[in-house]
């Protein structure tokens, strides 16, 4: 059990059978009386977001999410397959688990499964992938006074906002958490 004080972003808990990822934290101390603690948590079976108050002083229930690494292989349409570069072992996900994050994966990609007594529950994609640019609007830098920019698609069907020297066949890194361009490889 922790103390609900010791709640941040990324920890994970139990609460009522459910599990829980903390996305958002903030904790509030009015003049007189005890503190509440807001968090904004994702139910990691169910993918739902919700927001939650404790009183200063509530526990719940810590857990120990176990991570594996595994590489993934090919998606048949509803269900994608991963091999752990451990065991060989090839899970099998649903493909709605990633929503518009299974834009991201290539293949032989390795990624990490974040599974709760032998439950795959979440997954952590790495913070850069690369991809070759397949489509690309013809942009012309003109009196522009600011940094131009055009839409691309990757090789896996992700657009991607790009700067206008990225042209198809250039290979550039994006970044997972928020989708942005990085840099041309």
């Amino acid at each position: 059990m922790i103390d609900v004080n010791q709640l941040r972003k990324g920890t994970n808990f139990t609460l009522d059978g459910e599990l829980y990822k903390v996305l958002d934290y903030h904790h509030n101390k009015t003049g007189r009386g005890g503190a509440t603690i807001r968090v904004s948590v994702r139910n990691l079976r169910t993918n739902t977001i919700r927001e939650m108050t404790f009183n200063s002083g509530d526990r719940v229930e810590d857990i120990r999410i176990e991570t594996t690494v595994v590489e993934y292989l090919y998606s048949d349409g509803e269900f994608l397959t991963f091999m752990d570069v451990t065991t060989f072992e090839q899970p099998q996900l649903r493909q709605d688990l990633f929503g518009d994050d299974f834009l991201y994966l290539k293949e032989n990609m390795q990624l990490k499964l974040l599974s709760y007594e032998s439950e795959i529950i979440d997954y952590e994609l790495p913070p850069n992938v690369e991809h070759e640019v397949t489509e690309a609007e013809m942009a012309i830098a003109g009196d522009t006074a600011t940094g131009a920019t055009k839409k691309v698609n990757t090789e896996t069907g992700l657009q991607v906002t790009v700067p206008l020297f990225v042209n198809v066949g250039d290979v550039i890194r994006i970044d997972t958490r928020d989708g942005s361009y990085v840099t041309r490889v």
